[in-house]
């Protein structure tokens, strides 16, 4: 089956089986950051985005993907790396395995919800499994994160 697709603004066409899987897929394609941690749709590991909302990519089939714009960790490396930032200040990046699909969702979240509360913060991040932390620091390094990203905007209205 040919699979045709944008991955990270790349436009890219291959022949894949018809049961392989998007995560598969993507990490032939280069797409490194994309893990597997658990094949159960458990951890979010392998989250990416699917025309801009996150997906499990252990669980979607490839075939899925045909004609959307796939972005991963790759795709948003000056923004994962400015979150990345506010992780490593609140100690909460640990062994980072769970870092790449951890981020993804973060930045989702922070394209999707305004101003999100702790709650609405816990229920958008419940599917990524953390082995390491208590989530307490990855809590302060959201909450920090987007007060930064909001001055950031202001300042840029300003000007």
């Amino acid at each position: 089956m040919n699979l045709t697709c944008r991955i990270n603004n790349k436009t890219v066409s291959a022949d894949i089986a018809p049961d392989m899987m998007l995560l598969e897929f993507l990490r032939s394609q280069g797409c490194y950051s994309v893990k597997c941690g658990c094949e159960t749709t458990n951890c979010g590991l392998c989250t990416v985005w699917m025309d801009g909302k996150p997906v499990l990519s252990c669980a979607v089939p490839a075939m899925r993907a045909e004609g959307a714009e796939i972005t991963t960790l790759e795709g948003v490396k000056q923004e994962a790396e400015e979150f990345g930032r506010f992780l490593a200040g609140e100690g909460a990046e640990q062994c980072g395995f769970c870092s790449p699909g951890f981020i993804m969702n973060v930045l989702a979240m922070k394209r999707e919800l305004t101003e999100p509360d702790d709650r609405e913060i816990r229920e958008y991040l419940a599917g990524n499994l953390c082995r390491c932390t208590g989530y307490s620091g990855q809590m302060r390094a959201i909450r920090k994160y987007l007060i930064y990203i909001k001055e950031k905007e202001q300042e840029g209205q300003e000007s």
